[in-house]
């Protein structure tokens, strides 16, 4: 095992993912997954690709957005130990948000769909965990836009405002 995939098992190890993981199940995990490297700005996903992989935030920060025309609008930042790009991967329709790496050296685990079908196969578990942590990864991000929508739509509507 080289120095990189084991601080890559030390990295899992801490996270939610990976809480219910054998080191040895940590390890076959990565076995079925790539290291890759974005700097900052660099696109990770476009709008209206079909995930073909998802992606495990290592190092650094990810940024969705929106695109309407020339305009952006952030809808969430992913941090170390989140998981982006599920949605498309899974439901295999196109993304609709672009993923950009916001930080120099940002580090994915990059899973791709044939390395996922053979992990399904192979290793049921780890990818019952790996869905249950896509899951868990929907949830925050569907819970983070709400509450910012909750909170713009207060500031809108708020008393003495016409």
């Amino acid at each position: 095992m080289t120095r990189e995939q084991i601080d890559l098992a030390k990295f899992l190890n801490q996270q939610y993912l990976c809480e219910s993981l054998t080191i040895k199940e940590v390890q076959t995990l990565l076995d079925y997954t790539e290291l890759v490297t974005f700097k900052q700005g660099e696109i990770i996903a476009d709008i209206g690709d079909v995930g073909e992989s998802l992606f495990f935030v290592v190092k650094g920060e990810a940024l969705l957005v929106y695109q309407d025309g020339d305009d952006e609008t952030e809808v969430g930042r992913m941090k170390d130990g989140e998981l982006i790009g599920e949605m498309s991967f899974f439901d295999r329709r196109p993304r609709s948000v672009r993923m950009r790496a916001n930080t120099d050296d940002t580090q994915l685990l990059k899973l791709t769909r044939a390395m996922y079908n053979r992990l399904r196969v192979e290793h049921p578990y780890i990818a019952v965990n790996l869905l249950e942590h896509a899951i868990i990864s929907l949830d925050h991000l569907f819970r983070r836009v709400s509450n910012d929508v909750a909170t713009f739509t207060h500031y809108i509507n708020a008393p003495g405002r016409k």
